[in-house]
């Protein structure tokens, strides 16, 4: 029988910004840079079965990570986990043939037929820790959420952010265009609301922090 316990390989790039790998990343973990077509079946080929969790992916530059090297490495042994980001897109789309899903942005692909894969896009450097260029969509609705929350803008203002956002290219999306077109919405709002809100945006990042406690809870070593 495969070890499932101590053999675990992460494919996640930008996703991980704001996370302490060291702190949470142990010796039976193997980080590789984002995924694309053929790195699945690679890594399968070559080693024994373990527990893989695809987290970010590269679509844009370079062909996708395919179904059919997820579903050979299911068909192989290894438990194939998806979250995040790519990760979660083909956990949805391969949920009945046995690859396993996580958290919430996971949950709303499941839950919304129209929530679109560029949700989860951003643009990123190309080597590690791949920082962000832009933010992707799921982050900035959440943001959003928190602003009409807080009476900053009405949910008809929100949606109209998000209407205009939605129709950008992902690469177009940063903080600094949500400030813009906050603003516009709401041109009597005092700029350094804006500029705090923005200035701590972390909670919004709900990939990171889907990320982060799949870490804490390591459901990877929990027998079925």
């Amino acid at each position: 029988m495969p070890d499932f316990m101590n053999n675990c390989t992460f494919f996640v790039g930008p996703t991980l910004q704001g996370i302490e790998p060291l702190k949470h990343l142990r010796l039976d973990v193997t980080c590789l840079p984002p995924v694309r077509r053929g790195d699945v079946e690679a890594l399968t080929s070559q080693s024994p079965p373990g527990h893989l969790v695809i987290v970010d992916g590269i679509f844009h530059q370079f062909p996708s990570v395919g179904h059919i090297e997820l579903r050979t490495a299911l068909k192989k042994g290894w438990r194939v986990w998806g979250l995040c980001s790519m990760g979660a897109i083909r956990a949805c789309e391969m949920r009945d043939l046995g690859m396993r899903g996580y958290g919430t942005v996971y949950e709303r692909f499941v839950q919304d037929e129209d929530f679109t894969d560029d949700e989860v896009a951003l643009l990123h450097g190309p080597a590690h820790p791949y920082p962000s260029i832009t933010e992707p969509l799921i982050h900035m609705r959440f943001a959003l959420d928190d602003l009409v929350t807080r009476g900053g803008l009405s949910r008809r203002e929100a949606a109209a952010v998000v209407e205009h956002l939605s129709r950008l290219w992902f690469g177009y999306r940063t903080l600094a265009l949500l400030r813009q077109l906050v603003l516009e919405c709401r041109p009597q709002m005092e700029t350094g609301i804006v500029d705090t809100w923005l200035a701590n945006f972390e909670p919004f990042r709900i990939k990171s922090w889907d990320l982060w406690k799949f870490l804490q809870e390591r459901p990877w070593q929990k027998r079925d």
